[in-house]
This record gives C-alpha cells, structure tokens and sequence, in this order.
C-alpha cells in the first residue's frame, strides 16, 4: 500500500512542511525510519533521532519546533496530536489489511446457522448449528463457532480461536489466536471417598462490544448463568478468567493474570502482569493492581495496590524499605546478643 503525504495530510487534517507529493509504503520507529516509510514523533525524549531519522515522512504536533537542521529528505506533517493521529493511521492500515468478504474451502457452515453481509469465513473454519454471525465479521481458518454462538458486527477471531456453545460475543470485538471462550469451569467436589466429581457447567460466557482478548487467553463457563466481560474490557496474553467472573467496562488486565471464579471487577480497573485475584470477591472502580501482586480480599475503595497480600503501594515501598534492611538489622542483633552474653559471664566471673 503506497500513501503520499497530501493523502495522509487529507486523512489526518494535516499541515505538510516538504514534498507533497512524497510517499511511504510502510511504518517505522522513528529511530529506525529508512526512505518510503511514515514514523511520527510525539514524546520529546525521541526528539534527537528526527534530526537523523531516514523515514521520508514524519508525523508530529503543530507545536514542534526544530532545534537544529532537519534531514532535507524529510517531510512533516503537522497535526493537534501526533500520537493520536499516528495511532489512527495505524488502526487504517490494519483495516486494510483484513481478509476482504470471503468463504475459502474447505470449510463448514451449518444449515441452521446464519451468517451475515460482509462475511470472511477461512479455510477450516466451523460454524455449527444455531450459530449467528454478524455482518462485516472476519473468522480465520482453523475457528471452530459452537452452537448458538452469536457474534456481533464488525468481530474478528484469528486463526486456531474456539469459541464454544451459547457463548456471545458483541460488536467489533477482537479474539486473538488460540483463544478459548466457554470452555468448562473449573468445578469439582470430592465425594466420600475423597475422589473429585464433575459438577456440570451449564452456564456461558458474555463479551459486550468493544471487548479485546489476546492470544492463548481463556475465560471459562459459568457453572450457572454467564461469565461477563463488559464492554471496553481489554485482556492480555495469557490470561485466565474463570467461571462466574464479572469483569466492569474498560478494565485492562496485563498478561498471565489470573482471576478466580465469581470474582466481581469494576469499571476501569488496571491489572498489572502474573497478578493473581481470588475467588468471590469485589474489586472496587479505578483500583490499580500492581504486577505480581496477590488479591486475597475485598477491595471497597479505589487504591492502589502492590504485594502478595497485596497493600497500598505507599506502605508496600515502606515496608521493603524495612524488608531490605533486615540482615543488617539481623547482624546488629547477633553483635547485641554476643555482647550481652559476654556481658553477663563477666558478672559471674
């Protein structure tokens, strides 16, 4: 795909310093940029590398001043929001890198299912019975859709993603590859002999719009009623949402999160990697969860958290600051006791 600096311009309602009639065919950092790629400077601790940047075009605020010589091969085009703009640019070019409106064979539509305007279905693919799909929906190859599966306008599932039966899936969501959305929750009660028994899960699993799962990530059935991940929801690699979650609108969660079942998220939480949430508890709006940290309790008030238990940060950096004393610490107390014990065995000499 091939841009020229008057298109991008028009596209972001840009001001052009250069060649108008440059053109990219390709993104770059803009430490890396190289002729006939499009980079964009916004944060000014990158600002050295524009001086030296090969890129034929670059983005930048309408702010920006050089401080010294641009390289004369250098186009710019100013805009109110670099990144912002950058990152819209982003968005149309991945747009136009989707499947156009197609079914490759092999693959499998049930008679019963429905399939709507629009639909991109690859090689391999299954949809089965009662299944409904939205239009405008990209499905890759190798996705397996289980039975009265809907999925909303504008979705995508990447290769090798399963989503199994009565599950739904709203509008403009993305599922990464190998994602598994309704598989059982993990649901067993020893019986008298001690053995685990299959409690059946017979439940399902509930994404709003907007919602974005990464690659390998697995949110499981509810036992009873549905598993929800409300709208905006953004989920990492990795992760591990089991039955009965409730998830608010516009939390983030980091890869290898981990969230026990019939936990409730609020709205706007932010999960930071390998953090682990118990089961049946409340995470209040807007808290922050610090990499690593453990949840064991309810959190009623929007804070932020850090350590397994997790505590408010501030008292979590006073408390390592304690922690990292301790062999000092340690050894001033082994000096102490050596002392007072030859202390006391002068007295009694």
């Amino acid at each position: 795909m091939e841009f020229s600096a008057e298109q991008i311009a028009g596209i972001l309602n840009g001001e052009i310093l250069g060649n108008t009639e440059v053109k990219v065919t390709a993104l770059s950092k803009i430490e890396e940029g190289t002729e006939g790629t499009l980079s964009f400077l916004s944060n000014p601790k990158y600002e050295e590398y524009i001086y030296s940047t090969g890129a034929s075009i670059c983005i930048v605020n309408k702010s920006f001043i050089p401080s010294k010589e641009l390289p004369k091969t250098l186009t710019l085009v100013q805009v109110d929001d670099a990144y912002a703009c950058f990152a819209k640019l982003l968005d149309f070019y991945n747009q136009m890198r989707l499947k156009p409106a197609k079914i490759e064979q092999p693959s499998f539509v049930a008679d019963s299912a429905k399939t709507g305007a629009g639909l991109y279905l690859g090689a391999f693919a299954y949809i089965s019975d009662g299944a409904i799909i939205g239009e405008n929906v990209k499905i890759y190859p190798n996705v397996y859709i289980g039975d009265n599966v809907t999925i909303g306008d504008n979705s995508i599932v990447y290769p090798g993603a399963n989503i199994y039966a009565d599950c739904k899936i709203g509008k403009n969501c993305i599922i990464h590859s190998g994602v598994i959305i309704g598989a059982d929750g993990f649901g067993f009660a020893p019986d008298t002999n001690g053995e685990y028994q299959k409690i059946p899960q017979i439940g399902n699993v509930i994404l709003e719009d907007f919602v974005e799962v990464g690659s390998n990530s697995t949110i499981d059935r509810a036992t009873l009623g549905s598993t929800i991940i409300r709208r905006g929801v953004k989920i990492d690699n990795l992760c591990q949402i089991a039955h009965n979650v409730e998830i608010g609108k516009n939390t983030a969660m980091a890869a290898q999160v981990g969230i026990a079942g019939s936990a409730k998220i609020g709205e706007r939480v932010m999960i930071g990697g390998q953090a682990g949430i118990a089961g049946h508890l409340h995470i209040a709006d807007e808290t922050k969860i610090v990499a690593q940290s453990g949840i064991p309790n309810t959190i009623k008030r929007a804070d932020t958290l850090m350590g397994s238990p997790a505590i408010p940060l501030d008292d979590f950096k006073k408390s390592y600051v304690g922690f990292r004393k301790l062999p000092f610490i340690l050894n001033k107390i082994q000096e102490f006791d050596k002392k007072l014990k030859e202390l006391v065995k002068n007295q009694k000499d």
